[in-house]
């Protein structure tokens, strides 16, 4: 009689313990959520939550082909790059000095490094102050430098690679 008791209760638990609902597992596209700093936070299950986070939802550039990483250092898993001006939106400043850019639905996608873009209403004159620069430099490293040796001989300096030449 205790036998079938014992076996009645066993065939009880284990049905019941079929229907209970399973959930699925993680995967590194399952969209999982937490709060940091008072801020909810959506991401992708591969991407680390920051331990810091202020908020900022703006809109900028990237400067260069941008690394976006899945923790906020380089020594995280790289996720994809930015193009060099392409447009993507800063959710906040994290730890480390990088930004947390946001997707589409307004979800973590990864970081960046700080340096990496600018504010998209100042990319233009970012863009030319650069390219100003760049022309100086290579107006002024243009003239030879030249110096009289023995007389009537003369050595320049080519201005490319540094060597010099003697006329």
């Amino acid at each position: 009689m205790v036998k079938i008791r014992v076996a009645l209760s066993l065939i009880g638990v284990l049905s019941l313990a079929g229907c209970l609902p399973r959930t699925p597992p993680l995967t590194d596209e399952t969209i999982v959520s937490t709060t940091v700093d008072g801020v909810k936070i959506n991401y992708r299950h591969a991407i680390l939550p920051p331990a810091q986070f202020t908020p900022l939802n703006e809109e900028y550039r990237a400067l260069y082909n941008a690394s976006v990483m899945n923790r906020p250092d380089f020594g995280g898993k790289l996720l994809r790059y930015l193009s060099n001006g392409e447009t993507y939106t800063v959710a906040g400043k994290v730890e480390n000095g990088w930004y947390a850019i946001a997707g589409d639905q307004q979800e973590l996608i990864g970081y960046v490094p700080l340096r990496a873009g600018v504010k998209s209403e100042l990319w233009d004159k970012t863009v030319k102050a650069d390219s100003r620069r760049k022309r100086v430099r290579s107006n002024q490293s243009a003239k030879p430098t030249c110096v009289a040796v023995a007389g009537e001989s003369k050595a320049c300096q080519n201005a490319n690679n540094g060597t010099w030449i003697i006329d």
